[in-house]
């Protein structure tokens, strides 16, 4: 690649954002011209005593924001919302563009619990049971679900978060 090419290549890096608030960080990086990247996912929560699907974000205080070494970073600084932009030994991170890649498949598949029947075969994508397939059987509360795995030589039942699988 050449040495402007390598330049202007926009990159992702992970923007730390206030507490609750990188929805609102993502809304006024956006207005500012910014690529960003909020993985987010839908739930049933309690709300008032009746059930609403919310969305909510993977990474709460985190979303990923896309910028070339020729782009104005100055604007990062002050946006509200934005705490900083994460590093190490004071030199912004790079995210691999890989990850953001599967992120942005997976949140595509990421369910919520009413559209899941039981006998349905899901895939765990998190979690010690990563990229192993089972079988649902049931809710175990508003945020786990039962799974059917045939786990060295046996058949196991095991409890995941219901945000780690998707379905096939």
């Amino acid at each position: 690649m050449s040495a402007s090419k390598e330049r202007t290549a926009k990159t992702w890096y992970l923007a730390q954002c206030k507490a609750r608030q990188d929805a609102r960080a993502e809304a006024n990086l956006q207005n500012q011209g910014f690529t960003c990247f909020r993985p987010t996912y839908k739930r049933e929560r309690n709300l008032r005593g009746q059930a609403q699907a919310v969305e909510e974000s993977l990474f709460p205080g985190y979303l990923f924001v896309q910028l070339s070494a020729e782009d104005n970073w100055a604007p990062l600084r002050s946006t509200r919302g934005v705490t900083r932009i994460v590093g190490f030994g004071g030199q912004p991170l790079a995210i691999d563009e890989g990850l953001i890649e599967q992120l942005q498949q997976r949140s595509e598949l990421l369910i919520r619990q009413d559209t899941l029947v039981p006998g349905e075969v899901v895939r765990i994508w998190e979690g010690p049971f990563s990229e192993l397939e089972g079988v649902f059987l049931a809710m175990d509360g508003a945020e786990r679900v039962v799974l059917l795995l045939n786990f060295l030589q046996r058949e196991q039942k095991v409890f995941v978060p219901l945000s780690s699988i998707c379905k096939l």
